[in-house]
């Protein structure tokens, strides 16, 4: 990209992050039903619920794209799910989350044992399990592989149930729309290699997975989260 091409592309970064702020509240305070009445068009919903209907078990990956609030709740619908989330240190905030996040009958696992425990559970009995799948990891629980040419250290958990479980991953994100008309849910399945036995190479289709969601509107992803913060060697990303 030129240098006009980067700073346009960093504008529109800016704007998409302050509506995902600003959007916040929609998507935690206002009626399930009118939160939901903000997705206006879908696409590869129909094949996604067809697979999900099956009660083989299903892993849904939601990345930092757009706004992945409503993405969660609107994808979920009549469908037993546990979502994993990473619960804040503030309390009152995760209070608001965990009230906010279970509606529509989700459960909530957090990124721990006990929640893996618990996702795994649900993967047994045929259920849906959400997972955002690039958030940092600790070293243990990570291997580093390429994100848009970037070696980032990455979540070796999906991979893990993936082996255990032998589920369906799919992979989506909610649009935000022009003009204020809604968002378009996008749902589509997850890159071959995500289910290869070996672990790297699962990884890398799990990137693979993210980048394609992320191509589809680059300004939405959410690039002030510091995906590539963990280096190989400890080097730092500037």
């Amino acid at each position: 990209m030129s240098t006009d091409e980067i700073s346009r592309l960093a504008e529109e970064s800016l704007i998409s992050t302050a509506c995902t702020a600003m959007e916040m509240g929609k998507s935690w305070m206002l009626p399930l039903d009118r939160t939901l009445s903000l997705v206006t068009e879908t696409a590869g919903v129909e094949e996604f619920k067809r697979a999900a209907g099956q009660n083989d078990g299903i892993i849904l990956l939601a990345p930092h794209l757009s706004n992945w609030e409503i993405f969660g709740l609107y994808a979920c619908q009549n469908l037993s799910s546990t979502f994993m989330y990473q619960p804040p240190k503030f309390e009152p905030l995760d209070r608001l989350l965990q009230r906010t996040r279970s509606r529509g009958d989700i459960n909530l696992a957090p990124t721990d044992r006990k929640g893996v425990s618990l996702v795994l559970k649900a993967l047994q009995k045929g259920e849906l399990v959400g997972v955002l799948p690039d958030q940092v990891p600790n070293d243990e629980g990570g291997e580093f592989a390429e994100f848009f040419g970037e070696p980032a250290l990455t979540m070796t958990l999906v991979s893990k149930l993936i082996a255990r479980s032998k589920v369906k991953v799919y992979c989506g994100f909610t649009e935000r729309l022009p003009k204020g008309k809604g968002f378009k849910l996008v749902i589509h399945e997850a890159d071959q290699e995500i289910y290869d036995e070996d672990l790297a190479k699962s990884v890398r289709g799990l990137n693979k997975t993210v980048e394609s969601c992320v191509r589809m509107t680059v300004a939405q992803y959410q690039w002030e989260y510091k995906r590539f913060r963990r280096r190989p060697g400890g080097e730092k990303f500037y």
